[in-house]
């Protein structure tokens, strides 16, 4: 360029993230105060670029060079050929006609606007020549370029598997990045570390792609030789393009590819949730192995002598699982578990030690062991066997708690102490493990009666219930002095019979015995039976004691009368001779009370019997426990 150089001030330019937001590139034009003019422009220009884009590119000079600027000429990067068509804008610049023609447009700072920016006017070259009358000619010239930013790239990894064990670089994955200008680069990482070309161990093939809209495509693949460790390996890639003077970058998402690589280690597991096996339990029995694909399992229990019984076929052989059901403790001992690797047809085992916790052997020794008598006492002991520490405790007929530890000592016996207890044996340290053993405790002696009918207002020709309740061991038999329906039933502890009979006359005058026998002696208990008076009778007693309160309520009130009117003195021996009298009156009405207050209370109880069914006289009978 003719003409000398000077600093040109800066003028900033730069590009927005989308194709419709071109910020205008900035070119440089400056003229020196006399002389020659000297033009200053930036070397190259950058814009993004979208097809049918209406953004633009401008070029623009500093503002301090406006005044020396005569005419500012546009042209294509060639001569002006004799009879080429220029036009003039109406700043006075002089725009030659190209294809540019329409889309230029100068402000009047002189500054070059180019709108709808395409791929095809990447690297072309615009001039700027300024004439200064005699001074000559001077001109400056930059290069404009556009980008086009990829799409994110896409990456697709192998989905058939790679075995570990080939010496051959096989296809890892595949990375795509699309409608792209300029061409961007891709590069591979594994675990975050960028993948080289290496012989014999890595390879990266890369195709270009030109598309018709003049974008490109980039498809690269990796090729690579695997371990078994790049199992849990991470493959990504990432797209590299350069943008406003800047390389910028896109990540792909990060994959894993499967690794096919044989069983080195088998190891055989207790699956549980406690970590303790008890008897009645399920159990898994888990075999890890770690090759993949999952080789073949089989699995075994070693029996006495050595000898291996075959269980594979209550296992799942794909998942490596083997359950057993309702555990004991013969289910304890040696378990294997034994893989087979098709593809290298290589074997590999694994055992573990399954214990069942258990309790067995409870056992309840009672002392002395003879028959039990009323006042004896007794002492129960509970044993059993377990290959963990046990907890005792004694239970009675009703499940309450009654003793700990493992001996329980009774003394007293009474009939009503026989009962059933039981001994409650738990293992310590596994929840759930323990078992129970119950033992009678029987106390005999002869049949006791508790309770029988009370006696009974009856009638003749009448139907009642007779009830009578004993205890003994071993256990009793009732007789009944009459001929009757009986029913015999247990009511807690002690036997009961009742008899259902029809009143005679020979039942009325005697009444009814219950008779209570066993092996060890008999007990017997009478039940008295009452007449019940005709109604009339009791009409006549009724009457007959009420005349004798309203005979004496008269003798008291003529007495309170006469006192009253000084008739009889209050001294102490007219007391005692007005008393003696009266007291041989109270004698005679405490006589007749006397004599009719049995019959009195038989008939006022004969009235309420009569209102009772007698399935309610038999339920009122005499508890002789006290």
């Amino acid at each position: 360029m003719a003409g000398g150089r000077r600093a040109a001030p800066r003028c900033g330019w730069g590009w927005g993230g989308g194709w419709g937001c071109c910020p205008f590139l900035c070119l440089l034009l400056c003229c020196g105060a006399a002389g020659r003019p000297e033009v200053y422009m930036p070397s190259s220009a950058g814009s993004g670029d979208r097809e049918h884009s209406q953004a633009g590119v401008q070029l623009l000079h500093p503002w301090e060079c406006l005044l020396h600027l005569r005419r500012v000429v546009l042209c294509q990067p060639r001569p002006l050929r004799s009879g080429e068509a220029v036009r003039h804008h109406a700043s006075g610049v002089r725009i030659d006609e190209t294809e540019y023609s329409e889309r230029l447009s100068v402000g009047e700072d002189k500054a070059l606007s180019i709108s709808k920016v395409t791929r095809q006017d990447n690297a072309r070259t615009f001039i700027c020549q300024v004439g200064a009358d005699s001074q000559g000619v001077g001109e400056s010239r930059t290069e404009l370029y556009t980008y086009k930013i990829p799409a994110p790239p896409e990456i697709t990894p192998n989905s058939a598997g790679i075995p570990a064990q080939s010496n051959d670089m096989l296809k890892i994955a595949q990375c795509t990045s699309e409608n792209s200008f300029p061409s961007p680069n891709i590069t591979w990482y594994k675990n975050g570390e960028p993948l080289l070309q290496e012989e014999d161990k890595t390879k990266i093939l890369t195709t270009l792609v030109r598309e018709s809209n003049g974008l490109y495509t980039v498809v690269s693949t990796l090729f690579s030789k695997v371990t078994r460790e790049d199992r849990n390996s991470l493959f990504h890639c990432t797209v590299h393009y350069w943008l406003q003077g800047q390389m910028r970058t896109k990540d792909s998402p990060r994959v894993n590819v499967t690794v096919f690589y044989p069983t080195e280690h088998v190891e055989l597991r207790v699956a549980t949730n406690a970590g303790i096996v008890k008897e009645g339990d399920d159990v898994k029995l888990v075999c890890d192995a770690d090759g993949n694909p999952a080789p073949v399992f089989s699995f075994f229990r070693r029996e006495l002598g050595d000898s291996w019984q075959d269980m594979t076929s209550l296992a799942d052989t794909n998942d490596g699982v083997l359950m057993l059901h309702n555990v004991s403790k013969s289910s304890s001992g040696l378990y294997r578990c034994q893989t087979l690797d098709l593809d290298d047809m290589t074997q590999h085992e694994g055992d573990v030690e399954l214990v069942v916790n258990y309790i067995e052997g409870v056992q309840v020794k009672m002392e002395p062991s003879s028959p039990l008598h009323e006042g004896d006492s007794v002492r129960l002991s509970c044993t059993a066997h377990s290959p963990v520490k046990l907890d005792y405790q004694w239970r009675d007929a009703r499940g309450r708690k009654v003793a700990e530890g493992n001996q329980l000592l009774l003394t007293n016996l009474t009939f009503e102490t026989s009962s059933n207890f039981s001994c409650r044996v738990k293992a310590r340290s596994v929840p759930g493990l323990e078992q129970s053993k119950q033992v009678a405790v029987a106390v005999k002696g002869k049949p006791r009666i508790v309770a029988i009918s009370a006696p009974l207002y009856v009638r003749q020709d009448e139907v009642i219930n007779l009830t009578c309740k004993a205890i003994a061991f071993p256990q009793p038999s009732f007789h009944w002095s009459v001929n009757g329906t009986t029913h015999e039933y247990m009511e807690n502890q002690h036997m009961a019979s009742n008899l259902t009979v029809r009143v005679s006359h020979d039942l009325l005058r005697a009444g009814a015995m219950c008779r209570v026998s066993n092996a060890l002696g008999v007990s017997e208990k009478h039940i008295q039976l009452l007449d019940q008076k005709p109604s009339e009778s009791k009409g006549i007693i009724i009457v007959a004691i009420i005349v004798c309160i309203l005979v004496v309520a008269v003798l008291g009130s003529i007495i309170y009368f006469l006192h009253k009117k000084g008739k009889i003195s209050c001294g102490r021996s007219g007391k005692q001779d007005i008393t003696k009298p009266e007291a041989r009156k109270d004698k005679n009405v405490v006589e007749v009370k006397s004599d009719k207050l049995s019959e009195e209370a038989g008939l006022l109880q004969g009235a309420n019997a009569e209102k009772r069914s007698p399935a309610d006289q038999s339920e009122k009978y005499i508890d002789l426990r006290n």
